[in-house]
């Protein structure tokens, strides 16, 4: 009897060699004639553990990690296929704490499914939204958007259903969908596991939103840096298409809906949703002026949905059982879950999908383990590169759009990088500054030219040339850039600074109070 062996295909494990571990296990197996089935399944988002090798067996899935290519033979030797004891023996995966204590909605099929395989994916309740959603008139299916209370999860957290219904009651000939996989904030992968591990679940989402707003053509703008979500979401759009989930008449309904994947060229800033647009048409990734809004003048002139990937992959589960079991988990107007994901100095990193609600002591300490090199966590950066950095005094607050914000800082994407007692923050104050310089898409001043300055006055204040006048015109730069700028690239790169500059004042140079504020400030002989 054939014993199945799951090793993940995901660029994590890959770049832990998982690869090489699939190859070697599939060499042992044959030599020893021993049946397995190999497949290749999405990570289960442990990343400490990858390569994370699992058996299935009659009492559950076995996991082993992280496996080496000098272990397999041992593992062969200790009966893995039956789920011998081995060192590297975790036990089952289900039962794996970092595992069990998530409430994983959107993230359920996560490592258990073959990513590429149909079968596979409605056996565990794939396109169940879809079936339903076809059964459905459109106006139902965009109350049940707005009903479930999901907001955008690439950032902005605006309500997806507002955007949702904009679109589906403009008039036009031709509707657009448009998925923004342009995850480049530090610290982020939910959206590559996500295309790399559950694709349907991604083109679900968007068939969905395409019966919903009445459009027919979709894309998927995803990073070059991601060749492998890239390539996998070409297989599972071609093996849709072919089982009759995508095309001019899905699953025999006469609707159709068509999706097509195309890659970025690198820039930062065209995570911006309007620089994304300008892309997609072939033109250079600059910022658009609002209004129009995309909602109603988008790609190609065109009313056009834009909802990141996680956005759109939370949809399938809204459909298939409804707003409110969805709006059940959350807190407040922070509904539903979000896949966190602990990256930087930490000792545990992974994705942890919870409730809204969480707070960021139990993400760092219970998930987290703490810092990699043992020692305290001094600040962690939550929502990417223009997000702010928050000290431990903040660690209980709960994980909410809304209480963040009342704090000066941002949910984001769910991205949480962790840096010890070591890090300096007038350092990483300063490539705030300097990455949205480089990133910048030069189409406004005060991000353009404000970012520059930027970076030359953290350098007086560093070098304490009159220290305490170049604070106040760090803020009053930053003022200007928060009101002034045209997007988020520039209106958010002060988050981080002013952070910093708030919490760490010590790491400038600067007393906490008065000095940190610039209160003391003298006039500059050499500005007047």
């Amino acid at each position: 009897m054939s014993i199945t062996v799951y090793v993940p295909r995901d660029s994590a494990a890959l770049a832990a060699g998982a690869e090489r571990v699939a190859r070697r296990i599939a060499q042992e197996a044959s030599a020893r004639g021993a049946d397995i089935q190999l497949v290749r399944n999405g990570s289960r988002g442990l990343f400490w553990l990858e390569p994370l090798v699992e058996v299935a067996t009659p009492t559950g899935r076995i996991a082993y990690g992280p496996v080496t290519v000098a272990d397999v033979a041992s593992l062969f030797d200790a009966d893995f296929l039956h789920g011998g004891a081995h060192a590297l023996n975790l036990g089952l995966t289900e039962e794996i704490p970092y595992l069990k204590n998530q409430q994983r909605l959107t993230f359920a099929r996560m490592g258990i499914t073959d990513p590429v395989s149909i079968p596979d994916y409605e056996a565990h309740e794939g396109f169940a939204g879809l079936r339903r959603a076809l059964a459905m008139a459109p106006a139902d299916i965009v109350q049940q958007v707005l009903d479930s209370g999901l907001r955008g999860r690439g950032g902005a957290a605006f309500p997806a259903g507002i955007k949702w219904k904009t679109v589906a009651g403009t008039q036009a000939a031709q509707k657009y969908i448009v998925c923004n996989a342009d995850e480049g904030d530090s610290g982020t992968f939910s959206d590559r596991m996500t295309m790399e591990g559950d694709p349907f679940m991604l083109i679900e989402g968007m068939t969905i939103a395409g019966l919903g707003c009445g459009a027919t053509q979709g894309y998927v703008y995803v990073r070059s840096e991601y060749p492998h979500a890239i390539a996998t979401l070409n297989e599972a759009i071609q093996r849709a298409e072919l089982a009759g989930f995508l095309g001019d008449n899905i699953l025999g309904s006469g609707q159709r809906f068509s999706l097509q994947v195309r890659k970025g060229a690198g820039s930062y800033v065209c995570g911006e949703e309007t620089a994304l647009l300008e892309s997609l048409e072939g033109k250079r990734g600059i910022v658009r002026a609002k209004p129009p809004l995309p909602a109603i003048t988008g790609l190609f002139g065109q009313p056009t949905l834009i909802n990141n990937v996680i956005t759109l992959a939370s949809v399938p589960i809204i459909l298939a059982q409804g707003a409110a079991y969805y709006k059940d988990y959350g807190m407040g107007r922070s509904r539903g879950t979000l896949p966190m994901q602990l990256a930087g100095n930490i000792k545990h990193g992974g994705l942890v999908e919870r409730a809204f609600g969480v707070t960021l002591r139990e993400l760092l300490y219970d998930y987290g383990g703490g810092t990699r090199t043992g020692r305290p966590i001094k600040a962690v950066q939550v929502g990417g590169p223009l997000g702010a950095y928050v000290p431990e005094s903040q660690f209980d607050l709960p994980l909410d759009y809304e209480a963040f914000a009342a704090v000066g800082a941002t949910v984001g994407h769910g991205g949480i990088v962790v840096h010890d007692d070591t890090a300096d923050l007038s350092q990483l104050a300063r490539y705030a500054m300097e990455f949205c310089a480089l990133e910048s898409c030069g189409k406004c001043t005060p991000c353009r030219i404000g970012s520059t300055r930027g970076v030359e006055v953290i350098d007086r204040i560093r070098a304490n040339h009159n220290r305490p006048q170049q604070v106040i015109l760090l803020r009053d730069l930053c003022d200007t850039m928060v009101h002034g700028s045209l997007c988020a690239m520039g209106g958010m790169t002060p988050f981080p600074v002013l952070s910093a500059l708030n919490h760490f004042p010590q790491d400038f140079g600067l007393a906490p109070g008065r000095e940190a504020s610039g209160a003391d400030a003298v006039p500059d002989p050499a500005a007047a």
